[in-house]
């Protein structure tokens, strides 16, 4: 077995441990409705996520026309509730996630999640999704003043789980621009919600299923 010299890892939650986007997408599109637009292509979604719950909002309202803040304003809630009512209809976790996880924590790892989710949100879908005490800890895009990409949330996320070496997993360039911030490794999955290929985000290493995680962790 590699050894792996961390004593944290931590993971951001959409697009990176879970699919969320067809619920994400149900939710978008309910909230455009609500203020009488026409729903976006659930698939493109996944392009969209990152920024937090009313940055997605922004984008899939300037995607159907105007994309005022007050347009925003008046369709958060309309999204937050649906989204609150269906949160884990269509998320599935991605493959090997949980046997990732589990190998890591048995090789002594403590494993955290470090999300621009709201944390409200994030307890929920972690709930409804099995995994109420399996991370150490859970800081969401509203636990701080701050969200990613700055690394605040991360450190705090690592404080949280223990402190210690501490390495970062996600999807995204927010993930990414937030583990280079913390001046922290950064292991990106292909399979995530990216708006640009994972070979331009910069990443430590790179894995393509979650079996190549412990070994893309020992390498580092």
């Amino acid at each position: 077995m590699d050894r792996i010299d961390f004593d944290v890892v931590a993971f951001d939650l959409d697009g990176t441990l879970a699919d969320t986007a067809p619920d994400l997408a149900a939710s978008l599109n309910h909230a455009l409705g609500s203020v009488g637009r026409r729903g976006v292509p659930p698939e493109s979604v996944r392009n969209l996520v990152g920024h937090g719950a009313k940055a997605l909002l922004r984008r899939g309202l300037a995607v159907t026309g105007e994309a005022s803040e007050g347009l925003v304003e008046e369709a958060y809630p309309a999204f937050m509730d649906y989204y609150g009512a269906n949160i884990c209809a269509g998320t599935r976790i991605f493959p090997g996630v949980e046997q990732a996880l589990d190998d890591l924590v048995a090789r002594g790892v403590t494993v955290a999640i470090c999300t621009n989710k709201p944390e409200s949100l994030t307890h929920l879908l972690i709930e409804a999704l099995g995994w109420t005490g399996r991370f150490a800890a859970i800081v969401g895009g509203d636990t701080l003043a701050v969200r990613k990409p700055d690394p605040t949330p991360l450190f705090e996320t690592i404080m949280r789980a223990g402190g210690g070496k501490a390495a970062f997993v996600g999807d995204s360039i927010i993930d990414a621009d937030t583990a280079k911030a913390a001046q922290l490794p950064f292991v990106a999955v292909s399979f995530g919600f990216s708006d640009r290929p994972v070979a331009q985000l910069g990443a430590h290493a790179v894995i393509d299923h979650y079996a190549e995680l412990a070994g893309a962790l020992a390498r580092l």
